[in-house]
C-alpha cells in the first residue's frame, strides 16, 4: 500500500515537474519576447524623437523666429534680423523678412532725416509759421512766431486758434482762408517793447490727396525794416525835394527880377547876378554830394585799397581847410603822425577828413579853434577832429548821422552844407570796417573820433 502511495507520489511529482517546466519554458520564451518588444519600442521611440527635434529645428523654429521677427518689426523696431543660416522656402521666406526690414529702416533713416530737416527749416525759419488743422488747432508754431507773440509752443499747439491767438487780423485771416479757400493777404501791426512791429499775414489752405480742405498755414512776415525804409524814402525824396526848392525858388525869382527890368540897374544886376551863383553853387555841392552817398552805398563792398602816406595826404588837403578856415578866422592845428603810413582807399580817407573839417567849421564861430590829430592806435590809424563849436545835444547825437539832419539848420544852410557831410563820412568809415565815436557838450564843441583798420585784409 505504502509503495503504491509512493509510486503516485512520485508520479504526481514528475507530472509537477513537467508541467512546472513546460510553463518555465513558456514563461521564458515570453518573458524573452517581452524584452524584444519593448527594445524596439526604445528605439521606435528614439527615432521618433529624434525626427521631432529634426522638424523641430528645421521647421518650427525658423518659422517661431520669423514670427518674432515680424513681430518685432511691426512695433516699429527695423533693426531686427533673422541671423539664422535657413534653405529651401523657410530660407527665402527669412532673406524676404530681412530685406523688408532693411528696406523699411532704410525708409525710417531718410523719413527722420526729412522730418530733421523740415523741422530745421521750420525753426529757422525768418518768418513766423503756424500750422492749422480743419478743426481750428494748431499743430505747429516755430522760433520765429514765438519771438514774435510770446510765450512757449506748449501754449499754443493742441488749442483752438481762436482761444490763444489774440489778434483780430489772424482771426480774419484764417476764416477767410477756409472760407474761400485760396491764399488770403493782410497787413497789421503790434506794439513790442513800445516799438511799433509791422507784419504781413499770408493764409494759404491745405489740400489732401482728394482736394478737401485739411488746414490751413499761416505765415507771418516781419515788414517793419521795409516800413522804416519807405519811411525813409518817402524823407529822402521830401528833404532833396526841400533843399532844392529854395536856392530854385531864389533863382527863378531873382531871374525873373532881371527880365522884369531890374538888369539895366547895374548894382542890382550884380547883387542879383551872384545870389544866383550862391544859389547854384549850392544846388551842385547838394547834388555832388547826393552822388557821393549813392556811390558809397551802391559800391560799398569795393573799395580800392593803396598805401596812404599821411604827411604826403595833408599837402594835399590842407590848403583847401586853412583856405576855408581864414574866412571865419579860425585856426587849425594840426598833429599828425606824418610818417604813418597804413592801407585805404585815399579818395574815401579824404571824404573823411574834408568833411569832419568843413562840418567842424561850419559850426565853429569866427576866431574859434579846430585841432587834427592823426596818430598810430596799434592795429587802427585814429583821426580825431575837434572844435570849440557850438556843441551837440545829447538829444541830437543819436540822429547826427541821418541824412538831411542839421543840428542848426539855419547856420548850416547859411554855410552851405546839404546836410549829407556825416552821413558820408559814416558810410566811407563803414566800408573800411572802421568806427567812429562823437563827444560833445552844448556851448563848448565837438570831438569825431575816427579809427580805420591798416591792414587791408580785414576789408
Amino acid at each position: 500500500m505504502k509503495n503504491l502511495l509512493s509510486k503516485k507520489v512520485i508520479g504526481y511529482l514528475l507530472l509537477l515537474f513537467l508541467i512546472l517546466a513546460i510553463t518555465g519554458a513558456i514563461l521564458f520564451q515570453i518573458v524573452t519576447n517581452i524584452y524584444v518588444l519593448l527594445a524596439v519600442l526604445v528605439i521606435e521611440y528614439i527615432v521618433l524623437v529624434l525626427i521631432l527635434f529634426y522638424f523641430l529645428d528645421k521647421y518650427v523654429k525658423p518659422i517661431e523666429k520669423a514670427s518674432q521677427t515680424m513681430d518685432k518689426l511691426l512695433k516699429g523696431n527695423y533693426h531686427a534680423r533673422i541671423h539664422q543660416q535657413m534653405s529651401g522656402s523657410i530660407g527665402e521666406l527669412s532673406t524676404k523678412i530681412n530685406s523688408l526690414a532693411r528696406n523699411l529702416s532704410e525708409l525710417t533713416i531718410q523719413e527722420q532725416i526729412q522730418a530733421e530737416q523740415f523741422s530745421t527749416v521750420i525753426e529757422n525759419s525768418e518768418s513766423g509759421l503756424v500750422l492749422i488743422d480743419e478743426k481750428g488747432y494748431i499743430h505747429v508754431v516755430n522760433r520765429k512766431f514765438i519771438s514774435m507773440f510770446g510765450r512757449t509752443p506748449q501754449d499754443y499747439i493742441g488749442f483752438l486758434y481762436y482761444d490763444v491767438l489774440e489778434n483780430e487780423q489772424i482771426h480774419h485771416t484764417v476764416q477767410e482762408t477756409f472760407l474761400y479757400e485760396k491764399h488770403v493777404k493782410h497787413l497789421f501791426s503790434l506794439t513790442k517793447n513800445d516799438e511799433m512791429i509791422y507784419l504781413e499775414i499770408v493764409g494759404a489752405p491745405i489740400f489732401n490727396e482728394r482736394n478737401m480742405l485739411k488746414g490751413a498755414v499761416l505765415v507771418i512776415y516781419d515788414i517793419t525794416e521795409f516800413k522804416n525804409l519807405e519811411v525813409m524814402r518817402k524823407d529822402f525824396v521830401a528833404n532833396v525835394s526841400h533843399e532844392l526848392k529854395t536856392p530854385i525858388t531864389s533863382i527863378k525869382g531873382f531871374a525873373e527880377t532881371l527880365l522884369d527890368g531890374a538888369a539895366e540897374d547895374p548894382e542890382a544886376r550884380g547883387q542879383f547876378l551872384h545870389i544866383i551863383f550862391d544859389e547854384s553853387k549850392r544846388i551842385q555841392h547838394l547834388i555832388e554830394d547826393l552822388l557821393i552817398l549813392s556811390r558809397l552805398e551802391k559800391d560799398e563792398s569795393t573799395i580800392n585799397v593803396a598805401p596812404i602816406e599821411v604827411g604826403m595826404m595833408l599837402v594835399e588837403i590842407l590848403p583847401l581847410i586853412e583856405q576855408h578856415a581864414e574866412r571865419k578866422n579860425i585856426e587849425i592845428q594840426v598833429d599828425a603822425d606824418e610818417e604813418l603810413t597804413f592801407e585805404a582807399d585815399e579818395d574815401k580817407i579824404k571824404q573823411i577828413l574834408l568833411n569832419l573839417l568843413t562840418n567842424a567849421i561850419s559850426y565853429t564861430p569866427e576866431k574859434g579853434l579846430i585841432s587834427l590829430k592823426i596818430k598810430d592806435a596799434g592795429e587802427n590809424v585814429c583821426i580825431q577832429v575837434k572844435d570849440t563849436g557850438i556843441g551837440i545835444s545829447k538829444e541830437a547825437l543819436p540822429r547826427i548821422f541821418e541824412r538831411f539832419y542839421r543840428v542848426d539848420k539855419d547856420r548850416s544852410r547859411d554855410t552851405g552844407g546839404t546836410g549829407l557831410g556825416l552821413a558820408i563820412v559814416k558810410h566811407a568809415i563803414e566800408v573800411h570796417k572802421g568806427e567812429i565815436n562823437v563827444e560833445s557838450e552844448l556851448g563848448k564843441g565837438t570831438i569825431f573820433s575816427v579809427y580805420i583798420p591798416k591792414e587791408s585784409a580785414e576789408y
